[in-house]
């Protein structure tokens, strides 16, 4: 079973959405059955809203599942319910980010195209300091605690059940610096150190690399059971979009596998880093 209450949350969604296709009905038959209205079965389906564990006991009576997978799902909704860690921070993680941190935590494989900034996943304390400094109006507390839940994540390249991630840079997320050259020669460090790690992959997209298939930075999250679909992830300033659709998810796949035909090979993308560093040690 999925790990984060966000995961859970989505598995039930999608559980409860091919069950009521399986029996054939509308969201609107299915509510007036239940005395319930079709938009309340639409947002158990969604993810958009709690789901109580008895909402989920009366559609499987009515669906006629099985006692098994009835209790099964029940359990989903009632650990949905629970808080990810990333919660305790409060206003420091914005509800639309935590929907995301709650995916990322389960995800089996991650695929990341970054063409301004350096990953979120190998960034330095001081460098997300400075993005969130400069990035929104946010209270020193309120810095804290983003940049505390920023570093909290990155431990998942860490974990023995993490994922395999590989990450695309272009060259131009190297060179832009944030803050000042000693901040950069540190986070440059940084990002050497991760791409030791054995579950880490890292290419950097060189400025001659000429046209390639991608218009701004996205995340890809895949998980380790097959009913559970991909997702591909972009965010904003406010705001971020969440793309499950086999389409798209198919055109963020050769995007990427793309950018990484025309990106250096990991050992040429590390020589490029390095020879970075040296002109910010200058």
């Amino acid at each position: 079973m999925a790990g984060s209450p966000t995961a859970r949350r989505r598995r039930l969604s999608i559980e409860l959405k091919k069950l009521r296709e399986q029996n054939e009905l509308t969201c609107a038959q299915v509510g007036e059955a239940l005395d319930w209205s079709g938009s309340k079965v639409n947002r158990m389906e969604t993810g958009s809203g709690r789901v109580q564990p008895s909402d989920v006991d009366a559609l499987c009576r009515f669906y006629s599942t099985s006692d098994e997978l009835r209790e099964f799902l029940k359990s989903l909704a009632r650990q949905a319910r629970t808080r990810g860690w990333w919660q305790a921070h409060g206003s420091g993680v914005p509800e639309w980010f935590s929907i995301y941190i709650g995916l990322e935590q389960d995800a089996s494989t991650f695929r990341q195209y970054q063409c301004e900034l350096l990953p979120g996943l190998m960034q330095t304390t001081a460098y997300a300091s400075e993005l969130h400094t400069t990035g929104a109006h946010m209270t020193p507390a309120d810095i804290e605690r983003a940049v505390r839940v920023r570093l909290e994540r990155q431990s998942m390249l860490t974990r023995p059940d993490g994922p395999d991630a590989w990450f695309v840079l272009n060259e131009g997320a190297l060179r832009n610096v944030i803050g000042d050259q000693p901040l950069m020669r540190e986070q440059l460090e940084r990002l050497l150190e991760s791409m030791e790690l054995p579950s880490v992959t890292l290419q950097v997209l060189p400025f001659d690399s000429g046209t390639y298939p991608a218009t701004g930075s996205f995340t890809m999250l895949g998980f380790p059971d097959p009913e559970d679909p991909d997702i591909v992830y972009r965010d904003g300033i406010t705001d971020a979009i969440y793309l499950e659709g086999e389409h798209h998810v198919r055109e963020y796949t050769r995007a990427f596998d793309g950018l990484r035909a025309a990106a250096l090979s990991p050992q040429r993308s590390r020589e490029l880093i390095e020879s970075v560093l040296k002109d910010y040690a200058r």
